[in-house]
């Protein structure tokens, strides 16, 4: 069960999404509770030792560091997380209220994940560079009390705006910008219950993972109507699943409705990423 579920006051909507808009992320704490956290991560724990099982299940995000995309039905609280009041809010606010679910997977760091390079996770869209209006966002939900020595996901607020034209591929910028992303920087600690909205152009990186545990964290994409980021991913549900699921999530589920999913192969790959060399 979530907790809680009160609907944001206008008020603190403006807040959030004002902050979104100059920082490029924002932090909801307390969204579930940690019991609903525990059945997400033996869910995930699940489709993890699944996808490590065949070919091309997980593609690497550096050493010891993996993502893995699955279809929304392997979430027995995909409906929950979905329909979360902070999340639809925000999303309405941001995208438009015809706002898509696009992307459901999770990156999970390993012991002895490397330090990644900088980064954004795809190239700046034209609606953003002309007319700096956000056409996606990412919901993090952590699965684990995040540690220092877990390798926390790092952020360089306000980088969601940088002119990316020198960046390699669009993703990521030149190391000489390094100095700038370290002195912004933000280490982020979730504990279970809290979830992130951000938008995944704020430059960013997974730290060095020195414990000898994992630290999975499940990833919501959503797009505004004139995105395109559902190309760069094969969500698909089945007829029964989404029989089940209330009208309101429904709306912002446009993806294939098939009679038997097909494992994923995935194709969600960031260049660079997979060498692990950052430079700090």
């Amino acid at each position: 069960m979530t907790a809680p579920r009160t609907p944001l006051s206008a008020d603190r909507l403006t807040a959030l999404t004002d902050r979104l808009h100059e920082d490029g992320i924002i932090g909801l704490p307390g969204a579930f509770t940690r019991d609903w956290v525990r059945r997400l991560g033996e869910d995930v724990d699940t489709a993890f030792t699944e996808a490590r099982s065949r070919p091309d299940g997980a593609v690497g995000r550096g050493p010891n560091r993996y993502y893995v995309e699955i279809h929304p039905e392997q979430l027995g609280g995909f409906a929950e997380l979905a329909s979360h009041p902070w999340i639809t809010a925000v999303a309405e606010a941001v995208l438009g209220p015809d706002y898509r679910i696009v992307e459901v997977g999770f990156d999970v760091p390993l012991a002895d994940a490397v330090d990644q390079p900088w980064h954004r996770d795809f190239p700046m869209p034209e609606e953003t560079s002309r007319h700096r209006r956000l056409t996606s966002l990412a919901v993090n939900v952590t699965a684990v009390d995040t540690e220092p020595d877990m390798g926390p996901f790092e952020i360089a607020p306000g980088t969601h705006w940088d002119d990316g034209a020198a960046f390699e591929h669009g993703m990521f910028p030149p190391k000489d910008a390094y100095p700038r992303y370290r002195e912004l920087a933000v280490r982020k600690f979730p504990r279970m219950g809290d979830i992130s909205i951000r938008s995944a152009l704020t430059v960013h990186r997974g730290t060095a993972n020195h414990s000898a545990k994992s630290r999975p964290v499940l990833v919501l994409g959503l797009d505004a109507p004139d995105a395109d980021n559902s190309a760069r991913h094969d969500t698909a549900v089945t007829r029964g699943f989404l029989a089940s699921l209330p009208e309101s999530v429904r709306a912002h589920l446009v993806c294939p409705v098939v009679d038997t999913l097909l494992p994923i192969t995935q194709k969600h790959t960031i260049e660079g990423l997979v060498m692990g060399a950052s430079d700090s």
